[in-house]
């Protein structure tokens, strides 16, 4: 198994978002730890009234990620997740390529249709247009990043012969899908290198639009779906799952039961772990660390 850290989120409009620790320094901690990646999410303008009920803020995670890039040396770099439907696809290629190639090829680029109507509201994209715009983006991040000229129609642009640089150094970048609806998984299996299914509670899911997960038994089903309908599309390359696990406090506590259950998401065929704290200090936010790290990876 490998693990992931998501780093802290700011709930709420008060609080800094720097509070859990300065980023890159957080970023270089998790690499000496021997997590594999790190992750940001992308909230670029969240309604006060979800801020106000427990939702969270968010730095802007192309360039946040990109200065981690700078703070490490081996740490994969995922957007957990981009909303594509946010960003024409162009820009939205462009940010991941230059990432991915400062980065010297370290970037996963994780993706979602998007569920915050507030954002789409003040963003100007129409929320019933959001699977279609999705998908457009699936279709135009190849061609810009392939380096070569391309035309593509799309509802809201005509490009016509353009040609996009830097190529990213990962051919193609890997592309990892959120959402626990059939639609997200059906585009795993057709397009992506990964699947991000939701965990959390049923009013979670209800809130995010998509279905719940209520237990490892039905999740190691939906993987095992999502593997099944890659290999009736001729894709023989293994897709990676990144699940979330919310059910730490103090690493050091119930080490053994964590590791059980740990075992039992890769038996299902979970690939990689999420994890995070709710730290609010740069101290308790590297100390979760090391002890995650030298319990659980070491």
């Amino acid at each position: 198994m490998q693990f992931f850290f998501h780093y802290p989120e700011t709930t709420g409009a008060d609080g800094d978002m720097l509070d859990p620790g300065p980023l890159g320094e957080v970023a270089a901690a998790v690499e000496r730890a021997g997590f594999e990646g790190f992750a940001l999410t992308d909230h670029p303008i969240p309604g006060a009234r979800w801020l106000s009920s427990g939702g969270h803020q968010s730095l802007d995670p192309f360039v946040g990620l990109g200065f981690a890039a700078a703070a490490t040396e081996r740490l994969r770099l995922l957007t957990h997740l981009s909303v594509a439907p946010y960003r024409n696809p162009f820009l939205l290629a462009k940010a991941a390529a230059t990432v991915d190639k400062l980065s010297g090829g370290r970037f996963i680029l994780g993706l979602g249709a998007g569920y915050q109507k507030s954002e789409f509201f003040a963003l100007g994209v129409d929320m019933a247009e959001r699977n279609a715009l999705f998908d457009e983006a699936l279709d135009v991040l190849p061609l810009h990043w392939s380096g070569q000229p391309f035309s593509y129609q799309g509802r809201h642009f005509d490009a016509r012969n353009v040609i996009a640089l830097p190529r990213p150094v990962q051919n193609p970048i890997p592309i990892w899908i959120g959402g626990n609806s059939k639609l997200s998984r059906r585009r795993v299996a057709e397009r992506a290198q990964g699947w991000m299914p939701m965990s959390g509670p049923p009013e979670l899911s209800a809130t995010a639009r998509t279905v719940a997960i209520t237990s490892l038994a039905q999740l190691g089903d939906m993987i095992a779906e999502v593997r099944a309908a890659a290999a009736a599309h001729g894709r023989t390359e293994p897709l990676d799952f990144l699940y979330s696990y919310h059910d730490l406090g103090d690493p050091a506590v119930e080490p053994d039961r964590h590791r059980e259950v740990i075992a039992e998401m890769e038996k299902v065929g979970v690939t990689r772990l999420m994890i995070t704290c709710f730290t609010r200090e740069t101290a308790a936010t590297l100390d979760f660390i090391e002890s995650f790290g030298a319990i659980y990876i070491s």
